[in-house]
């Protein structure tokens, strides 16, 4: 097909496939030529619902546009939408960009990454969670013993990279055993995997202060952390600066961002030393390039943030294929057993990195049969869990 041919948007309908730590919210483009579609992904814990609507809605926007012109179509999604999307709105238009992206690579025979700029590195280096994304393993693992078990079979499955999650629930104030038993822990890991295994700690926002925070980094820096992650909740840049001038490790944050606008205070401020935009939530592959070139200039790294499904993942690598100043990617390509019967994916590790695809767009195709063996239920509420002793709710 010549590049030069219209093509023109016919449908936008979503394909939800549940594997238990959340659904994965499908988005396929469809085109009026024959066989040209695209796929894309807008998965969001705990919205599914919010989100396919909200597709269903942006729908009339883009029927009759060239799926090309995606910048475009972007800014139409955002600004016909009227009233501000937030992450919904945001997630929901990531999927729909992905395919957009996937419509152009398989309409020109290229793969996305040439269409974002070409190669900037020969492999993408990746992290994974324990229990390569089992939801018991990543949230659950507090014991010792289960931890080191969990973090070799990791290493064994050839990563040089893992993230834990093992800050406790928190308030205002942090108890001596609770930091005590966060410093254990960190031990056991970097004694078992030595080092040459990266680590990083995912905090989810979970301190309520910044001298909590810093508690919990002062028993984890001894052991050297590649980066503690989210050390207090998005949105107050001041905080998140604080923290990072005191801590003695790199600090890591971005995942609940949405677009640009609000990672901007981050760049003036200096706020961090590792962005984590989430581009099934920040707007895009687009919208990830111009984040990571901001970053670029305030001496900032990328390492996105993925533990969503496959299409997200393949988004991501064909966005780390393309920016100069990433630094490692999450992934979670064993999070259910049947993974690799619903989607083909371009994602192919060697040892703790993916290779570079060559097949056009995305390089994705889903098994919409195997696909609906898998529909839509409600994902396990795991937030109801951060409950302090008390009755205090607290971050999860």
């Amino acid at each position: 097909m010549s590049s030069q041919n219209p093509i023109r948007i016919t449908g936008v309908t979503t394909l939800v496939v549940n594997a238990e730590m959340r659904n994965w919210i499908f988005v396929k483009v469809q085109t009026d030529q024959d066989g040209l579609y695209g796929w894309g992904e807008a998965s969001l814990n705990w919205k599914t619902r919010a989100v396919a609507a909200t597709v269903e809605d942006l729908e009339p926007l883009l029927i009759g546009k060239d799926p090309r012109d995606i910048e475009q179509i972007v800014r139409i999604l955002n600004k016909h939408s009227y009233y501000k999307l937030g992450i919904i709105g945001a997630t929901a238009i990531s999927g729909i960009e992905h395919a957009l992206w996937d419509i152009f690579g398989k309409s020109v025979g290229l793969p996305v990454w040439r269409l974002l700029g070409g190669q900037t590195r020969n492999e993408v280096r990746v992290y994974t969670h324990l229990g390569l994304g089992d939801m018991r393993s990543v949230y659950e693992t507090f014991d010792e013993g289960a931890l080191r078990d969990k973090a070799l079979a990791v290493v064994e499955m050839g990563y040089d990279a893992l993230k834990v999650v093992f800050i406790p629930y928190s308030h205002y104030s942090v108890d001596i055993p609770s930091r005590r038993h966060v410093g254990r822990l960190m031990k056991v890991l970097r004694e078992a995997v030595g080092e040459t295994v990266d680590i990083m700690v995912d905090f989810h926002g979970r301190p309520a202060t910044v001298a909590g925070a810093l508690q919990y980094i002062e028993e984890l820096a001894p052991y050297r952390p590649m980066f503690c992650e989210e050390p207090v909740q998005p949105g107050d840049t001041q905080a998140l600066r604080m923290v990072t001038e005191r801590a003695n490790c790199p600090i890591a944050s971005g995942e609940r961002l949405v677009g640009y606008k609000e990672f901007e205070p981050l760049f003036e401020q200096k706020a961090l030393h590792i962005i984590q935009p989430d581009l099934n939530h920040t707007g895009g592959i687009l919208e990830g390039k111009k984040i990571a070139a901001a970053a670029e200039q305030a001496m900032m790294g990328v390492a996105p943030h993925n533990p969503n499904g496959p299409i997200a993942g393949a988004a991501a690598l064909h966005y780390d294929i393309s920016i100069p100043n990433f630094v490692i990617q999450e992934e979670m390509s064993g999070a259910v057993p049947w993974y690799d019967d619903v989607v083909s994916t371009p994602m192919r590790r060697v040892g703790s990195a993916w290779q570079i695809p060559h097949a056009p767009g995305l390089g994705v195709e889903i098994n919409e049969t195997e696909a609906a063996k898998h529909p839509f239920k409600p994902e396990v509420m795991h937030t109801l869990s951060a409950v302090l002793g008390d009755g205090t709710i607290v971050d999860w």
